[in-house]
């Protein structure tokens, strides 16, 4: 009885108006509790007090619509008179899900992912970090890294939607995140004077104490990790101690998570490629050291590899082969960094057909089968589909019904689109077909798709189809 009369209710307010709407839900409540406790307990009706939670549910039910609209239009810079008004605020309302920020619920302008795979908007999530939480908001598992990725895949899709419904999304205002804190000249000084003691003589003791603080200066202030860029033996003195043998694996750590922090800087990650032993040093980190240290290392080869003339330089390193050494693993700690570097060098062509020779096709396989960080493996096997080496592999070690599976378990659009890609690419044999044909006539997971997919999706469906028609009418026609 209650549920009915708060639908109603909020039904007409939606249609009316919200503030007289409002305004007379307010006076009934009134009036109703007046009537509840001017009266006997005994003489109280269970009918009035029902009355008065309907009435409260209702003005409940109005508010949260008008925080939402109130929200929506601030998300895309509505104000009154302007961007098209209430019809606007309505269809940003109802925008998916999936386009506002877990954090703020508005829908997100500079969407970033962070280390636990998780998107949100920059500003929201930097303030998050900002207050030195090391964890996911949603997951609340623990970041390996604090670096935040540009998720361009689902900043194009948000664009895209409002374009079509002719919505301006305005840029993000930088004023949002949190500054950093400015340096003063003592800080500098600090600074130089830990760098010189990383470089010098000194006591292992000393050593150590100053990696820990160039750990903890970078970690957090941009400021510091521009003064990197300032100096031409910056990085060299930061990283002489890795030079010599036995280094202690906690003075190893803070230096390649130093290097990590000073790489979130744009500006100095063409510098740390161009500085001798820095990204051999970060390869060599992969295989020895602490678990951190060698997440981090992964983490660190992520960041560099945003600058494409870097992708090439890390590729040419022999990055590839210890980083899907360390994806094989296992390790929930190392896997997503690992994964999600080896992602960003298969974007160099040069890099794909590296990784196809290092053995890749086989270890990602094995972690679609465990269910192990999907996402960001099955990306990385599309672009790999593109080498004949690489497709051969695939059907040898079992991909075809690996991938039908996972398009049939994963509730993730883009994965199945991925999954339908490759196959795509690899089923263009009768015995390849055959496989697929097999798996259709028991479970119709293509056809489906092909109705029910992404349009990307259900163009590659529709074509695997078209083969499968073919060869039946080949085999007919035989």
């Amino acid at each position: 009885m209650a549920k009915t009369g708060t639908a109603t209710t909020t039904a007409t307010t939606v249609g009316g108006s919200v503030p007289s709407a409002a305004g007379e839900l307010r006076s009934e409540l009134k009036r109703l509790l007046k009537t509840i406790l001017d009266e006997e307990e005994e003489n109280c009706g269970i009918e009035v007090i029902d009355r008065a939670q309907e009435a409260l549910a209702a003005l409940m039910d109005i508010k949260a619509n008008s925080s939402s609209a109130a929200a929506a239009a601030g998300a895309v810079g509505i104000e009154g008179g302007e961007g098209g008004g209430d019809e606007e605020v309505g269809v940003i309302a109802s925008c998916p899900e999936r386009f506002r920020c877990p954090l703020s619920k508005q829908v997100m302008r500079d969407p970033v992912v962070i280390a636990s795979g998780q998107t949100y908007d920059r500003p929201s999530i930097q303030k998050w970090l900002n207050t030195g939480r090391r964890t996911c908001p949603q997951t609340q598992q623990v970041l390996s890294h604090r670096l935040l990725v540009p998720n361009h895949l689902i900043k194009e899709i948000i664009s895209d939607w409002c374009e079509k419904r002719g919505i301006k999304l305005p840029a993000a205002n930088p004023s949002s995140v949190f500054p950093d804190v400015l340096l003063m000249k003592g800080d500098r000084d600090s600074f130089f004077s830990l760098l010189e003691k990383l470089s010098s003589g000194t006591l292992m003791t000393e050593k150590k104490a100053a990696a820990k603080e160039l750990r903890l200066m970078t970690k957090g202030n941009s400021s510091v990790r521009a003064l990197f860029g300032d100096s031409s033996d910056a990085l060299t003195m930061l990283l002489s101690p890795l030079s010599a043998r036995d280094v202690p694996c906690d003075l190893h750590e803070d230096l390649i998570t130093t290097l990590l922090n000073v790489s979130i800087h744009d500006s100095n990650r063409k510098l740390i490629a161009e500085t001798p032993r820095a990204i051999p040093m970060l390869i060599e980190a992969l295989s020895w050291g602490t678990i951190q240290t060698r997440s981090n290392a992964a983490a660190a080869l992520f960041s560099l590899s945003a600058l494409d003339s870097n992708k090439a330089l890390i590729g040419e390193s022999g990055a590839l082969g210890p980083l899907l050494d360390l994806l094989e693993e296992a390790n929930p700690l190392v896997m997503n960094d690992a994964a999600a570097a080896v992602y960003n060098l298969c974007i160099n062509h040069e890099n794909r057909e590296r990784a196809v020779h290092e053995g890749a096709v086989v270890v990602i396989l094995t972690k679609i089968k465990e269910n192990n960080h999907v996402d960001l493996l099955l990306p990385t096997l599309a672009l790999l589909s593109s080498y004949r080496k690489a497709m051969e592999e695939m059907t040898e070690q079992g991909g075809v019904q690996c991938l039908i599976n996972a398009i049939r378990e994963t509730s993730c659009q883009r994965n199945k689109e991925n999954c339908i890609a490759i196959l795509y690419s690899i089923c263009t044999t009768r015995t390849k077909l055959r496989e697929v044909q097999e798996e259709e006539h028991l479970h119709g997971t293509i056809s489906r798709l092909a109705e029910e997919g992404t349009s990307r999706a259900q163009r590659k469906a529709n074509g695997i189809l078209s083969r499968l028609n073919r060869l039946d009418n080949f085999t007919h026609t035989a």
